[in-house]
């Protein structure tokens, strides 16, 4: 009895002592430089030359350092080196390679120069030791060797060394192995000189020696070349600026040839050491921990030390504190701990109980985290404030739209009778109103199909749709529903009804939509429509299905969407390029739409540098497509992310995927407010525990007066 209520005191004072109980992390990280956030779905590549997705370049692009990134303070996006001393020197060239001047109407050749910096070095890894006499340690290892050897930590060594122009080849030519099916190979064929055929000659060395090591560096490739060990040249096809993007991204990282040879040996694969599993990058960071159905681990790189922090930024900055870490070296914080959460309401949770730094917003905490004005500028709750919790905004590079099959006979076509037809449906579908009801007010009503930060867009009333939009207060307005009206009858459909056969109007959407979410969503599309007297009727089918539907042109509207690729108009404005035409070209303009002065301008338009003459040109082609209505223009998502008090220099960059590196944790005051919104309610504890001292005491007391009957 005595030892019983020892133990009971003892649990009762435990929970006493002021830790947390529901603290998912170790106590030994307490006060450290941790910057804790989550994944929601495991990546499937983390192999540079094999990855693409969102999640993925999550890891890679604080792992891998390609020679460019994008500015991660200036808006609009703009490109600044990263391995790259300095932006790329690119010459022109006729087929002769003779060098031409930078307005030549021919260019055969565009060569890029990169230097890159010298004295960069990869993250620690087993790859990179060597033995006493200076050779790999474990090179040509026996699988027996590699017993409890299932991350790169596991060996015992581990070295680095310099970054090379070299390694930045190398990874190129990887992009070309056909055991990689790397998902640009396609459009870097057309561009990099010679990348076709020798994407061919490793193809037929892999069909002689299918099972032999296949030698990159044994084959001739013409548009990569190595200069010096910090500089190398690619020669890309005629004029293409847009090539400069593809610099920033995660495919054109340096690549060490040993690290290829490390995770070729028998044995390695069977173990998950490969470099899909492990990547070997020169980042800020480094893959310390890899359990991708619970968390994953970026350590500082302790060999980083080629950059800082930026010393500029847009006008504001200065004063959102944006700029208080000017000139420190970069990464700002040791580690950063991904966690697993599949689920958004455990993930909302622990944003609010402290133990993530920031987190987005599901629709279902929408209410509780921000609160919209009349005017529709979006704040923290008051809750939220309290908590110390501010919000983070942006527009997204992406545009969700739905469009008109211009091959269809009644919506398609350059006609007058189809273009009036679509200018009405345009004014009745309103996506201010939606935008309101399913969105949460998280997006911007489109004017074309080019969002806010790219080249091209233009704000105020420059920048409206006349077609759909009249400028009355210093604000786009929505054109009466009368107007619509008054197109349709011009049309041919006066009230909706086909003067020709006077039969109603129908017109089929084709969608994926499915699950009661979708059904109001497809409910308020169909009043949107009622409210012209055009019936709507809704064609949902499988995504397989869809998508052949789209390949056949068999639709008259369908939903569609389009993330940019990088922040150039090109990249927007080729959506509706009559040479990408689905059907007849089997490429991107899905609403296989067609007008010749926009091809042409498009054509014009697509290789220039941005400037006045690029800008006249684009404001014509807007006007052309904004008259022609191929689209109902949608909009474009807005991005809220909410931070806690002790993040730092956080502004949203939608086309940056390593900006981890820049936030800073102030780890001492992210503890003190976990301690205060995670303190146990102890008061049920002390009760249950007292009522439970109470039953055993009185157990015992029966259990002796029984004894004393006997």
């Amino acid at each position: 009895m005595k030892r019983l209520a020892a133990y009971l005191t003892m649990l009762l004072l435990a929970a006493c002592d002021g830790g947390l109980w529901n603290n998912p992390y170790p106590a030994r990280d307490a006060g450290r430089s941790i910057l804790y956030t989550a994944f929601t779905e495991r990546p499937k590549h983390l192999d540079p030359a094999e990855a693409y997705s969102e999640n993925e370049y999550a890891f890679l692009a604080n792992i891998y350092a390609p020679p460019l990134q994008y500015h991660y303070l200036k808006r609009p996006y703009q490109l600044v080196p990263l391995a790259a001393s300095e932006m790329p020197l690119v010459t022109y060239q006729d087929s002769q390679h003779h060098v031409l001047p930078d307005y030549a109407p021919k260019i055969a050749y565009s060569v890029y120069e990169i230097h890159i910096k010298p004295g960069m070095h990869y993250q620690p890894h087993p790859a990179f030791a060597k033995d006493e006499q200076g050779r790999p340690q474990y090179d040509h290892l026996a699988p027996a060797q590699l017993q409890g050897m299932h991350a790169p930590g596991d060996f015992l060594h581990s070295g680095t060394r310099v970054v090379t122009a070299a390694d930045y080849a190398y990874q190129i030519r990887r992009l070309a192995n056909p055991l990689l099916h790397a998902p640009i190979y396609g459009v870097m064929s057309e561009y990099i000189l010679g990348f076709k055929d020798y994407a061919q000659a490793l193809q037929d060395a892999l069909k002689k020696n299918p099972e032999g090591h296949l030698d990159l560096a044994a084959y001739p490739l013409p548009g990569v070349e190595v200069v010096d060990d910090t500089t190398y040249r690619i020669t890309i096809r005629g004029k293409y600026p847009q090539f400069a993007y593809w610099l920033a991204m995660p495919f054109f990282s340096p690549m060490p040839e040993e690290a290829e040879r490390f995770y070729e040996q028998p044995g390695m694969k069977e173990r998950n050491l490969t470099l899909d599993w492990w990547p070997v990058g020169s980042g800020p960071y480094y893959l310390s921990e890899n359990n991708p159905n619970r968390r994953m681990v970026l350590t500082k790189n302790p060999y980083y030390d080629s950059e800082h922090y930026p010393s500029t930024g847009d006008a504001g900055d200065v004063e959102a504190g944006l700029l208080h870490d000017a000139g420190k070296m970069l990464p700002l914080t040791d580690r950063v701990v991904f966690t697993l959460e599949k689920e958004t309401i455990p993930y909302w949770n622990k944003f609010l109980q402290g133990y993530y730094d920031a987190s987005g917003i599901s629709s279902d905490s929408f209410d509780q985290a921000v609160q919209v004005s009349t005017g529709g500028e979006a704040s923290v709750s008051d809750e939220m404030r309290k908590k110390g919790i501010t919000l983070s905004t942006s527009v997204a590079t992406s545009t969700l739209y739905t469009g008109f099959n211009w091959l269809d006979p009644v919506v398609g076509g350059s006609s007058e009778r189809a273009r009036k037809l679509r200018q009405a449906i345009s004014i009745a579908v309103d996506f201010e109103e939606f935008i309101s009801i399913f969105a949460n007010g998280r997006g911007v009503a489109a004017q074309s199909p080019i969002p806010p930060g790219i080249f091209g867009y233009r704000e105020g009333k420059a920048g409206i749709n006349p077609v759909v939009y009249d400028w009355v207060d210093g604000q786009p307005r929505r054109k009466p529903l009368s107007e619509a009206k008054r197109l349709l009858a011009e049309a041919g459909y006066p009230n909706g009804v086909d003067e020709r056969t006077h039969q109603p109007l129908v017109i089929n959407l084709d969608t994926t939509s499915s699950g009661a979410g979708e059904k109001s969503r497809l409910d308020w599309l169909r009043k949107q429509f009622n409210k012209i007297n055009v019936q709507l009727v809704v064609r949902s089918t499988d995504y397989n299905r869809f998508q052949d539907k789209i390949r056949r042109g068999d639709t008259q509207m369908f939903y569609y969407g389009w993330n940019a690729d990088y922040p150039d108009p090109e990249n927007f404005l080729f959506l509706l390029d009559g040479a990408q035409g689905k059907v007849a070209h089997g490429g991107e303009n899905a609403s296989n739409y067609s007008n010749p002065e926009y091809d042409m301008l498009f054509e014009k338009m697509k290789n220039m540098e941005n400037g006045p003459e690029r800008l006249a040109i684009i404001d014509r082609m807007l006007e052309i497509i904004r008259n022609d209505a191929p689209w109902l223009w949608g909009y474009h998502p807005k991005n809220y992310v909410l931070q806690h008090s002790w993040l730092y220099n956080v502004k949203p960059n939608v086309m940056a995927n390593n900006k981890l590196k820049y936030w800073r944790v102030d780890p001492k005051l992210r503890t003190r407010y976990q301690a205060r919104w995670n303190q146990p309610v102890l008061l049920p504890l002390w009760l249950g525990g007292a009522a439970l001292l109470a039953f055993v005491i009185w157990m015992w007391r029966a259990l002796q007066k029984r004894d004393e009957t006997r």
